[in-house]
């Protein structure tokens, strides 16, 4: 009886030492790249320059490197009929709230209704990329489903 016990709890010793072992040898998994949550209705009237067919709206913060360099690609997309909006959080941390911003630079152009037609988070953007998405936005029926 008593080998019996000793061997049992041999066995158990040196399955615990598996177990250690196998858990030590797992390489975690690979990380998975996060995507930040772009609105997918703004209500106009929260922002300025509600008038206007379209709006852009750039979320933006004093603290971000890379919003400086967007916020230059963006001022060149206003007009008579869209509307640019640049909101940093340091002055605007009520609508960074609402809107579930989570991340900068984050830049949305909603339609007359508030529905967002195009929208990305992030430094990596072009002026191309922007010019792009308000000229197809724009198209009457080949705007693109909101994110």
């Amino acid at each position: 009886m008593e080998r019996l016990l000793v061997a049992a709890v041999l066995v158990a010793v040196v399955a615990a030492l598996a177990l250690l072992v196998e858990r030590r040898r797992r390489s975690d998994a690979p990380s998975q790249p996060r995507r930040w949550p772009v609105p997918a209705q703004l209500d106009r009237t929260d922002f300025e320059g509600a008038a206007a067919p379209w709006l852009g709206a750039l979320f933006t913060s004093a603290t971000c490197d890379s919003c400086g360099r967007i916020e230059k690609m963006v001022q060149p997309l206003a007009s008579p009929s869209l509307t640019v909006t640049v909101l940093p959080w340091q002055d605007h941390r009520a609508l960074h709230d609402r809107y579930g911003i989570e991340a900068v630079p984050c830049f949305v152009l909603a339609d007359e209704h508030g529905v967002v037609r195009y929208g990305f988070v992030g430094r990596e953007v072009t002026a191309t990329d922007l010019w792009a998405a308000v000229a197809q936005a724009r198209a009457v029926g080949s705007a693109p489903e909101a994110p």
